[in-house]
């Protein structure tokens, strides 16, 4: 969505374990340099963006603020390396007129790795050397990749960031079925990992096609189809070719296809009517489709529900949409500190000429607004870690078995009220002094 999952979430995210969609309701070549940021925020070996010598400080300082890169190496025509340039080797507004290769630090004082290919050799050699970053140069010094020590030390402080083959963070980007024959190769060839078909009613012709006209052309990309909230939307959108497939309709915290149009189903029992039939796929053919459940979670509590009902990933917005890196503008309304939310469907979205509700005459979500959170990694870590502890107190050791083992029951109002604080005055404000009334 626009109010949550844009390049700082891809890459914030991706550190934490986890995976954004960057959002499709927007032009193709800004959502596809959002997935290249993502990609590019660190590798093992990184692809550079040089500069030519002649090129002007104020230009790499434009090229800077521009690409968010605060280094560059300085090629020549045939790509041999002359030297790298920093943000701290140069001022604008003293050095705006002059060249790069007049303030670069210069090949001669450089550590270089020469055709290292080895990751873990090259991260030995940046940890030995004195700079934060080892040019990797062939035998004639034409500058092949880039390995950066912050790279290392960033894994060692985010054990659970994913990564592909390259050790680059993976990304996922949403599409539609209108111009994805188009925005599909731009996001490929940005480096993206899955894609992410986006539609609040997936069981249509329209995303069927769509599905075979990727799986066709793109087979080594996998394509999460989706939404679906019945057995037989599964089982169409598996046999179109979908990868792993969604599940929700109406039920997101900013959603109001059900209220609007009266179609739509509870979360809880679209997921359990959807792993049935992943089960009975699973058995029939041994391929194993993954089911998302998308809509309404906010909580651990809910995570731990919707995995024990079936689900294999867990997909929220109004969760992430209260950290520091969502796109949402923050505003302080009656000293709190806020973030805007809304949805794909809401009236702001749908001001770009987003493909997945143009055809109705009405708004399917709302605009309003969700309290700030604070960065992501101050967050995450600990819902993290009652999801773990609530598997932990089931049994279960990894989802698979929380699938086979989870027993869930019906509980009472009473029983939710017995479940949360109750009949004490609650101190909020951590002091040691006489309690208040929470407000």
């Amino acid at each position: 969505m626009q109010a949550v999952s844009g390049a700082e979430m891809g890459i914030a995210l991706a550190r934490e374990g986890g995976v954004a969609v960057i959002f499709c309701s927007q032009p193709i070549e800004s959502q596809a340099a959002m997935v290249e940021r993502v990609k590019k925020h660190k590798a093992g070996f990184v692809e550079p963006r040089t500069v030519p010598p002649e090129m002007t400080i104020r230009e790499v300082a434009a090229l800077s603020a521009r690409t968010g890169y605060s280094l560059f190496p300085v090629v020549d025509a045939g790509q041999r390396l002359l030297g790298l340039i920093q943000r701290d080797d140069y001022d604008v507004e003293r050095h705006g007129a002059q060249a790069a290769r007049e303030r670069m630090t210069p090949r001669a004082r450089l550590e270089v790795g020469r055709n290292l290919q080895d990751l873990k050799a090259a991260n030995e050699a940046v940890l030995d050397g004195h700079h934060p970053v080892l040019p990797i140069v062939d035998d004639q010094d034409r500058l092949l990749s880039l390995v950066f020590k912050r790279d290392i030390r960033d894994l060692a402080r985010h054990p659970l960031q994913v990564s592909d083959g390259r050790k680059r963070l993976l990304s996922a980007a949403a599409i539609n079925t209108h111009d994805h024959r188009d925005r599909a190769p731009a996001l490929i060839a940005a480096g993206v990992d899955a894609l992410v078909i986006d539609s609040s009613d997936g069981h249509s012709f329209y995303q069927r096609d769509a599905l075979a006209w990727l799986t066709e052309r793109f087979p080594e990309v996998p394509v999460i189809g989706g939404n679906v909230v019945t057995a037989e939307g599964f089982d169409y959108l598996v046999a179109a070719g979908a990868g792993a497939v969604k599940v929700g309709m109406g039920s997101g915290t900013i959603c109001i296809t059900q209220e609007q149009k009266g179609t739509g189903r509870g979360l809880a029992t679209a997921i359990m009517q959807v792993a049935q039939a992943r089960d009975r796929h699973a058995q029939r053919t041994g391929r194993y489709v993954p089911v998302i459940a998308d809509g309404g979670i906010v909580t651990a509590k809910d995570i731990m529900v919707a995995l024990a009902l079936g689900a294999d990933v867990a997909m929220m917005g109004r969760y992430f949409a209260r950290m520091e890196e969502s796109p949402g503008e923050k505003v302080t309304i009656e000293h709190r500190v806020m973030k805007a939310y809304w949805g794909e469907g809401a009236a702001r979205a749908r001001e770009w000429r987003t493909q997945r509700y143009h055809q109705a005459g009405f708004v399917e979500g709302v605009e309003g607004w969700v309290e700030y959170a604070g960065k992501l990694e101050d967050n995450l870590p600990e819902t993290l870690a009652k999801i773990r502890s609530s598997m932990a107190s089931c049994g279960a050791a990894d989802i698979p078995q929380l699938h086979r083992d989870a027993v869930l029951e019906l509980v009472s109002a009473l029983s939710i009220r017995e479940g949360q604080v109750h009949d004490i005055v609650e101190r909020r404000d951590g002091s040691d002094g006489p309690p208040r009334w929470d407000e």
